[in-house]
């Protein structure tokens, strides 16, 4: 009997598969592209332009001394959900958002974006349903996605499973990078809303709303206008980059606004602590704002206590700025204006 031959495609990976997937992507990607990318045919880069034509022609102010900003981040096991749903067009941009939100935390502007994606074995329409998402977010906070990486990893993942990865370049002036450092006692802390849980906990969610309160994806929640535990659950990620933007055109950097913390994974206490100079500390007023539902719903089917909640969750807090005393009252008004809801938390006190 003849010797069975190892190829490539009977290890679990199909190059022609792969060719095909591959060129599904040129188009949904261009769309994202600003005139700072330099085209080039094939290759093995992305390239953008930060001085000269392209750059002056860009969407992106010109800067004179700028600091590029470098972030990365995933979306964990919320990717769990959108497989158990089969709904793949929505994690994309929670990938993107999840980068550019800490980004912009030092005021700098998204500049591009790069994304991996690993899976289990090639499937051309999987990946353009994420890839899609990824240029969605890209458009949303005006980054171009400029490259990314598939890697087909066989026994790496389950059938149907996959992971993400994402890289977002920014760039800011040096003089108005916001590092928390012009912080003063009496700071206000302004809380901006997030939609929802973004991407952080969610295996906590998993075991609160699957295993503890027995649901599937495809559960109706009459509390929330019959949508499904998906609709709920894989509602993505705000972006606040050009809330952000807007308001640092308005109110300058280290003086108007003084700090930014992305609340994510850690909660207020956490991520606001990263910001605030030594000796002084973030004093937070609970009951400022309105618990959205969905938290509660969680809590409740997962009898979690309210100390490992906000340890854990945004608690309907997405990003705080720290703000000149004197601008409290503009700042809040201008959020109003982006259809942004946003309430004063308390503010920065000595200790």
């Amino acid at each position: 009997m003849a010797k069975e031959k190892a190829t490539y495609k009977n290890s679990g990976v199909d190059l022609t598969t792969y060719a095909a997937a591959m060129q599904r992507l040129p188009e949904i990607v261009s769309k994202t592209f600003t005139p700072r990318v330099m085209r080039l045919d094939g290759g093995f880069a992305g390239l953008f332009s930060l001085t000269g034509k392209a750059a002056e022609e860009g969407p992106v102010k010109k800067y004179s001394d700028p600091v590029l900003v470098s972030c990365t981040d995933g979306v964990g096991t919320k990717i769990k959900i959108a497989c158990a749903a089969n709904r793949h067009d929505t994690v994309g941009i929670d990938l993107v958002a999840m980068s550019v939100n800490d980004a912009i935390c030092c005021g700098a502007a998204p500049l591009f974006f790069l994304d991996y994606v690993a899976m289990p074995k090639d499937n051309p329409p999987l990946l353009e349903r994420i890839v899609s998402g990824i240029a969605e977010g890209c458009k949303s906070s005006g980054a171009a996605l400029i490259g990314g990486e598939t890697a087909i990893l066989p026994d790496m993942y389950n059938e149907g499973e996959y992971d993400l990865a994402g890289f977002c370049v920014g760039v800011a002036e040096r003089n108005e990078i916001i590092d928390g450092k012009a912080i003063k006692e009496n700071d206000v802390l302004i809380g901006v809303a997030s939609n929802g849980f973004h991407s952080n906990g969610y295996s906590l969610i998993r075991k609160a709303v699957f295993e503890m309160g027995g649901l599937t994806v495809n559960t109706q929640l009459p509390q929330f206008e019959n949508k499904t535990v998906a609709d709920v659950l894989l509602r993505p990620t705000a972006i606040y980059v050009r809330t952000v933007l807007a308001l640092l055109e308005k109110f300058k950097a280290n003086d108007g606004i003084r700090g930014i913390a992305h609340i994510t994974g850690g909660g207020l206490a956490e991520n606001l602590s990263r910001i605030i100079p030594q000796g002084l500390t973030p004093q937070i007023d609970e009951g400022r704002w309105p618990i959205p539902p969905i938290f509660e719903w969680v809590q409740k089917l997962g009898n979690i206590d309210d100390d490992e909640m906000r340890r854990v969750f945004n608690m309907g807090i997405g990003l705080v700025l720290v703000v000149k005393p004197e601008q409290e009252l503009a700042v809040r008004e201008t959020l109003l204006s982006l259809k942004r809801e946003n309430w004063v938390l308390g503010r920065v006190t000595r200790g």
